[in-house]
């Protein structure tokens, strides 16, 4: 016993040393190698990442991922690569390296084989060039033999724990993003071999994914347990065991992914077999879950998916889309349901090769329930492309709608009514070729009563009985008739009928007639945003043929009647902001739809229009239409700054030219975007507009929109006290780019007002500072905006001249050093009222023709060029008494701040021009100081120079004319 009780004492005491010894190693290891650790991984990092790295503390401990040795570092944040390096890439609370303890002790290398990284935001983004923010690691050339004598820091990873992650992946070349907030992940595996097998172990709380702005998944869960084999060298990823569960939808996928140097390519399977009706309404929108909670509902679905194909954007490769949704012998009650949905049977397959909407093909094979007996719906379609669609409809059913919402128990809706239908269609869809499937059907709604939750009122005694018919596959013997339509909201009855044929040259004859409180109607949809109780009144009568407007038969036509609305809010796609309508007052008169009154706001702009606009129902029969009208505008005020396309605003439904031009430009404003399919002319009387800070009063003249191009001719308003007559044209390109030209004259401009009030005539004319009086101008200029919708000026071309009618020149430095150098103060103040100074620019030169002036008995003459920036290179010749038929030379370089002269010189040193890239709106080269050329090579470049400006200024003039 006594020997017992020994053995056991000095197994404890062992134990308790070996304890001691490891935590007192644990506690001294991080103290002897802290400089080693630090040192190495800072260098490391420096080496290998493009991206500007930042963190605040480290810490060189086991205790925070016990047992592994781990250096960490507090509120880590990481920017992106090239162009992306003011935005960040990956901020966390903490980032930690696990450091192999033998390598440490034993060679003072630090070999790095884990990373955990904790409460994390990861932004990754690809622009619409195809640009990755991501490419932050730089990795030593492969060709580079190894350094075996250089200790240093290394990776040779076998863990990646990332714990509370919110990562968000947008890439607007494949218009796809993916947003998953709660993202826990472990990876295990040889990280760092050249082929291993990556474990993975994945939960994300809340995920969402889109594709071309559109959801497929909102607010799911998902979990997914993975091994991934991974080939390093040819960055290919094939899936071993890859089981995902989507809420609670399982999803098994097999194939690969390799990462190509402009794209990827890939093989992806996804199945979701013998699974139920339940499972797979489980990755509904979240908005529906709660109903199925409380709703029976049984039978099998599958799912199959494949992806497969490369992806370039450079190449204009994208992968093969497949899908296919079996729904078989399903059956949905509510409780409280006198007849369930029986017999629920759906086949659905999609086809999407390269990803182009041009080639998707759907094939609805069959979609059907029952609700007993004569209350049945079948449906059976095809479809084949988009712009060209080959259509084959087959779709009949009878059903009550009161018995399908107690059926589905509906929480949020109630719906009454018999609704009948039976269409076949086959043929082919095409606007543009105006083809229409051979057609022949009906729907026919009966007593109709739709009230949701939303609203306390419902829409009742709706009735609609609707006839289509297609003899002949094209749009001449496409008839749709439409007696009635109509309705009673909220104790007002609408009603309509319409009996439309030939829809190639449409003959038709309309009814309208009813109030509609349109705030109201989207209350009963829950249509959020939607802040204005707006009227619509109508009592129309439309009769006649299509073709009756376009070829100026007016007279057969009848159209007549009123339409009034009060207080609506639209939209448009290229404005942040909506137009609120106080009151529009419309009268229809055969061809013209009048404007009798119209009052309007956008933003802190107001409007009110009188006139007409020709040929309206024509425009919205045709697909590419143009709207034409004549217009008189009036208005107190107009900020145009608020119409430019990515300014802030409560317009959520913009182009997608224009959200994605936005992601990638979030500080910028944009340029104004002019609608394409406008020809409207306009007289306009504006008090007051603002403009980038600039304030123009009492605007007058005609303005004109035509095929996204707007026009000012005689254009006049007050500008700092002047007025200034303008004829001018802008187009815009993009959100973020447009092109000008304008034609300025201006009497009595004051030039030292303009030059503190206008920044382009500081950027302009620097030398006007010095300025002091009255000058007129009579100028020419085209141009770029860039995307603030400020002038480019390396893109500038034209010229004109500017009279300097009564001014005061004193102490400009270019002519007080002409003057120091000669010995004649009077140089300070010259003398310069009536000079005429002619010039033209050109790739941010401007060249001045020769001038002449007085300087007491002397008469100067100035000709040659300077630059945006600041550089000369000036000829002066100064003319001597009496007359000024003798002279001497000057020469005059260097720059506006540091001029250099040369007295009794001809040789100047030229200035090469800018180089600028119209189609891209980028400056390619500045502006620059020539080689010293002879006298006659500089005179040759001068005169060429001066002759492209020059025919970029008549060019202007061909511009507005037309």
């Amino acid at each position: 016993m006594k020997t017992l009780t020994k053995i056991i004492l000095k197994i404890l005491k062992w134990l308790g040393i070996t304890i001691v010894s490891v935590l007192f190693l644990m506690f001294i290891i991080p103290i002897l190698f802290p400089g080693t650790v630090s040192e190495q991984v800072k260098t490391f990092a420096n080496k290998h990442l493009a991206g500007e790295l930042d963190y605040k503390k480290t810490h060189f401990t086991f205790f925070r991922h016990f047992p592994s040795l781990t250096v960490s570092v507090d509120d880590f944040l990481l920017k992106g690569s090239v162009p992306f390096q003011k935005d960040t890439l990956l901020s966390a609370k903490e980032v930690a390296v696990g450091i192999n303890l033998k390598n440490l002790i034993f060679d003072g290398e630090v070999k790095i084989d884990e990373i955990y990284v904790t409460d994390a935001v990861a932004n990754v983004f690809v622009n619409t060039k195809g640009q990755a923010n991501y490419n932050v690691y730089v990795s030593e050339p492969s060709q580079k033999p190894k350094d075996t004598a250089k200790s240093g820091a290394s990776i040779k990873l076998d863990l990646i724990r990332l714990k509370n992650w919110n990562i968000k992946y947008h890439d607007l070349s494949a218009k796809v993003l993916v947003d998953g907030k709660g993202l826990n992940y472990e990876g295990k595996g040889g990280l760092s071999e050249d082929v291993f097998d990556l474990q993975t172990d994945l939960d994300i709380k809340t995920l969402d994914f889109s594709l071309d702005r559109i959801y497929y998944a909102k607010q799911k869960t998902l979990h997914a347990d993975l091994i991934t084999r991974i080939n390093t060298d040819a960055l290919t990823f094939v899936l071993r065991k890859n089981e995902l569960r989507i809420n609670e939808l399982p999803l098994k996928f097999t194939g690969f992914l390799s990462i190509l140097k402009d794209g990827y390519n890939l093989d992806i399977k996804a199945a979701s077999a013998k699974t139920t009706i339940r499972d797979m309404i489980s990755v509904l929108p979240p908005q529906y879950l709660e109903w199925a909670k409380d709703t029976k509902i049984q039978g099998n679905s599958d799912l199959f998916f494949s992806l497969k194909g490369r992806f370039s954007e450079a190449q204009n490769l994208k992968p093969d889309l497949k899908a296919r949704l079996l729904v078989k012998q399903g059956f949905v009650s509510n409780a409280k349901a006198p007849v369930p949905m029986n017999n629920l049977n759906m086949d659905l397959n999609v086809d999407l090769p390269d990803l182009n909407t041009d080639k998707l093909s759907i094939d609805l094979k069959n979609l059907s329930f029952d609700l007993g007996k004569n209350n049945n719906f079948k449906a059976v379609v095809q479809t084949k492309g988009l712009d060209n669609i080959w259509v084959n409809a087959n779709v009949k059913g009878a059903v009550d709608l009161q018995t399908l919402d107690e059926a589905l128990g509906l929480n949020e809706i109630d719906m009454k009514g018999l609704i009948d239908t039976d269409i076949k269609a086959n043929g082919i869809f095409n606007l543009d070729k105006k083809l229409f499937p051979k057609t022949k059907g009906y729907l026919n709604l009966k007593n109709g009563w739709l009230k949701t939750s939303y609203y306390p009122n419902p829409i009742q005694n709706i009735n609609m009985a609707a006839n289509i018919s297609n003899t002949d596959g094209t749009f001449k013997s496409l008839g749709v008739k439409l007696d009635p339509f109509k309705f009673d909201f909220e104790g007002n009855p609408v009603f309509v009928n319409a009996d439309l044929h030939n829809f190639d040259d449409l003959l038709y004859k309309v009814r309208a007639k009813g109030t509609l409180n349109v705030g109201r109607i989207y209350k009963v949809f829950a249509k959020e945003g939607f802040d204005v109780s707006g009227l619509i009144m109508a009592d129309l009568s439309l009769n006649g043929r299509q073709s009756y407007a376009t070829t100026g038969q007016y007279s057969k036509l009848d159209n007549k009647g009123t339409l009034i609305l009060k207080n609506i809010k639209a939209t448009t796609e290229t404005l942040p902001k909506s137009f609120f309508i106080k009151e529009g007052n419309f009268r229809f008169e055969n061809e013209k739809m009048w404007f009798q009154k119209f009052f309007a706001n956008y933003g802190k702009s107001d409007f009110a229009l009188s006139g007409y606009l020709l040929n309206t129902i024509n425009y919205f029969l045709e697909r590419k239409g143009t709207l034409h009208g004549k217009f008189n505008l009036n208005s107190n005020y107009i900020l145009i700054d608020e119409f430019m396309a990515l300014k802030s605003g409560d317009n959520t439904k913009k182009s997608i030219n224009v959200e994605y031009a936005k992601i990638e430009n979030p500080k910028s404003s944009g340029v104004v975007v002019i609608p394409k399919n406008l020809d409207v002319s306009l007289g306009v009387n504006a008090r007051k507009v603002d403009f980038q800070g600039l304030g123009l009063n009492h605007l007058k003249g005609t303005a004109s929109v035509n095929s996204g191009q707007v026009y000012l001719k005689n254009t006049t308003f007050d500008i700092i006290g002047s007025r200034m007559n303008i004829d001018a044209r802008y187009q815009d390109e993009s959100p973020i780019t447009a092109n000008y030209d304008v034609a300025v004259k201006v009497q009595d401009f004051d030039v030292q007002r303009a030059y503190k009030e206008i920044d382009m005539i500081r950027e302009v004319a620097t030398s006007a500072k010095d300025v002091k009086g009255i000058v007129s101008i009579d100028y020419k200029l085209k141009g770029d905006f860039d995307k603030n919708m400020n002038p480019i000026y390396p893109s500038l071309e034209g010229g004109g001249v500017i009279n300097l009618r009564d001014v005061e020149v004193k102490n400009l430095k270019m002519l007080s050093e002409v003057g120091d150098d000669i010995g004649a103060k009077a140089f300070n103040n010259p003398d310069m009222k009536g000079v005429n100074i002619e010039t033209h620019i050109k790739n941010n030169l401007i060249h001045v023709d020769k001038f002449t002036f007085k300087v007491s008995v002397l008469r100067p003459s100035i000709s040659g060029t300077t630059s945006f920036n600041g550089l000369l290179d000036l000829w002066i010749r100064v003319g001597l008494p009496p007359g000024g038929w003798i002279g001497f030379p000057i020469v005059v370089t260097g720059t506006h701040e540091k001029p250099k002269i040369k007295i009794l010189s001809k040789t100047g040193q030229g200035i090469i021009e800018a180089l600028y890239n119209k189609k891209t709106n980028k400056v390619i080269r500045e502006e620059q100081r020539a080689e010293k050329k002879t006298r006659k090579q500089q005179r040759l470049d001068r005169k060429a120079q001066e002759n492209k400006a020059k025919s970029a200024e008549k060019q202007i003039d061909k511009n507005l004319k037309k």
